[in-house]
């Protein structure tokens, strides 16, 4: 697969699962804000590798969330995406944010 497919395969299913999480019941994914950041799609369409950020939940309980859901999330997926193959669902807590924000305050306080 061509990166410029591979490319546009990673944001249509970023985009979908954003809008599959709103639909989640798992009150460990639903009540929490969730972000799907980023969407990695492997070579050969089998494992999607999706990133997330939540605000309001504790991370290592929204990701139980996603995986007791994933069932469901795959599904919709594959309803709403129109591909010959559904990829395995892997998800990873993104702290890119976090760590964005302790820099910020870092440099603040260095007054830069």
């Amino acid at each position: 697969m061509n990166k410029f497919r591979q490319g546009r395969v990673n944001e249509a299913a970023r985009q979908t699962l954003s809008d599959i999480l709103r639909t989640v019941k798992d009150p460990r994914v639903s009540s929490a804000f969730v972000t799907i950041t980023n969407v990695n799609v492997s070579r050969d369409m089998k494992f999607a590798k999706v990133y997330f950020s939540t605000i309001g939940g504790v991370p290592k309980e929204v990701k139980t969330g996603l995986y007791s859901a994933q069932g469901y999330i795959r599904r919709e997926l594959a309803e709403r995406l129109n591909l010959r193959i559904t990829p395995e669902l892997d998800f990873e807590y993104d702290d890119s944010a976090e760590k964005g924000a302790r820099i910020e305050s870092v440099l603040k306080d260095l007054g830069l």
